[in-house]
């Protein structure tokens, strides 16, 4: 595909990387700009609350391609650069300091930032956010000190930061408003199954309150929390979710709805800008609904996805929505997209965290999770996917293969 056309990425993480190893992979040989603001080259953020927070990987668990990779594939990145504006009447992005770059097309990747607290003490020493790799690398050395630690957010970032700092020996308390961690994901049963995991590994849960301040002088003491309690810090982890990055794609006029609007092609309002990643909110045709997915496994498709579309093959992106979490010896993966309301039936044994747990709506799986059982995330995703209505029993009976079961959806 020769061609003197020029596309920009901008945002040098995972998703952004892998669509620009896409666009070579694809055969365009046009100049490929990849922006980003952090000072590295791309990296993966599923080891920083996990093994890369403990000490036992390395930075060569993390790179998304080695060193060599984007000089190699003429891809020109830049680290460390602040996109000011998205000049879509010119066809340019400009940078802080005023560069301005052209381009054909433009791929928006900008992600996701933490959310802060909206109370006093976020400003103090001892206060971590975990996003990025230097907030990581902060956070271990802090761990390597001991002390206590409490982690405000019972999600998936407050769940696996716990469950490492316990697992580095850390006093841990887990504080957040929902009865049980978890709660909003996977709902009220499930996590309960969580809560009685980190409560069986020794985490002091703080469950069903908020909080009213984070308190020290220069540096952090404590937490108050919004029923009186005072729970004594040395270390403050604030995992209360994220928000999509929107800020350069509202200011050019996009659509923006909880994230970047997309549609199946992960084209935006505007010609030829497209985005993708944990910014995007695309319309999924499997679920006829506009989701916006904030995990490892979408970036690692939608990236290449949108640059396959950059390219004009108007392909429609309906992968099955997927993530996994590891959380001391238990290991999980999801599949699907269920909603709070669907009801869940469970294959297995979940008192001893071994199972497939089902969500139905209709006699429809909508998700499915499997907590230390493997393999079965293909055949999960068949169930998902095709829709059809299931045997409730034949779900729940661990002696009648999964295959069999997408055999006779399948039909």
């Amino acid at each position: 595909m020769s061609t003197s056309q020029t596309y920009v990425i901008v945002g040098a993480a995972f998703a952004g990387a892998k669509a620009a190893e896409t666009l070579r992979e694809e055969g365009f040989d046009g100049r490929v700009v990849l922006l980003g603001e952090e000072d590295v080259r791309p990296y993966e953020r599923p080891p920083l609350s996990k093994d890369y927070l403990r000490g036992e990987a390395g930075d060569d668990a993390i790179w998304v391609h080695d060193a060599g990779f984007y000089a190699d594939n003429d891809v020109e990145l830049r680290t460390g650069v602040h996109v000011t504006e998205l000049a879509l009447a010119a066809s340019e992005v400009v940078l802080e300091g005023g560069e301005r770059i052209g381009f054909d097309k433009l791929l928006l990747a900008t992600g996701a930032a933490p959310r802060r607290l909206p109370v006093p003490g976020m400003e103090l020493d001892g206060v971590h956010l975990l996003r990025t790799v230097h907030d990581s690398d902060r956070l271990r050395e802090a761990l390597a000190n001991g002390g206590r630690l409490v982690v405000i957010g019972a999600g998936w970032i407050g769940a696996e930061v716990a469950a490492s700092a316990r697992q580095k020996g850390v006093d841990v308390t887990l504080l957040a408003p929902e009865a049980v961690p978890l709660e909003r994901v996977l709902g009220a049963e499930i996590g309960a199954l969580y809560r009685d995991v980190h409560a069986a590994h020794g985490v002091d849960l703080a469950l069903g309150t908020g909080v009213e301040a984070i308190e020290g002088s220069g540096r952090v003491t404590g937490v108050r929390a919004s029923d009186g309690r005072l729970l004594e810090a040395d270390l403050v982890v604030v995992g209360v979710g994220v928000a999509p990055r929107v800020e350069l794609a509202e200011a050019a006029g996009l659509r923006v709805d909880d994230g970047v609007a997309v549609d199946d092609r992960l084209r935006t309002s505007a010609p030829n800008v497209f985005a993708a990643g944990d910014v995007a909110r695309a319309q999924h045709p499997l679920l006829g609904a506009a989701i916006r997915v904030e995990h490892w496994a979408n970036a690692l498709e939608q990236g290449p996805a949108a640059a396959r579309n950059m390219l004009g093959r108007d392909i429609g992106y309906d992968r099955v929505p997927y993530f996994f979490s590891d959380q001391y010896d238990v290991g999980m993966e999801y599949a699907g997209h269920a909603a709070p309301t669907d009801r869940v039936v469970f294959r297995g044994d979940p008192a001893a965290m071994e199972f497939i747990a089902f969500w139905l709506r209709d006699g429809r799986v909508t998700a499915g999770m499997n907590v230390n059982v493997w393999d079965v995330t293909d055949d999960i995703q068949a169930i998902v996917r095709s829709g059809a209505r299931v045997d409730e029993n034949a779900l729940r009976d661990p002696d009648v293969p999964l295959s069999d079961l997408v055999a006779s959806v399948e039909r």
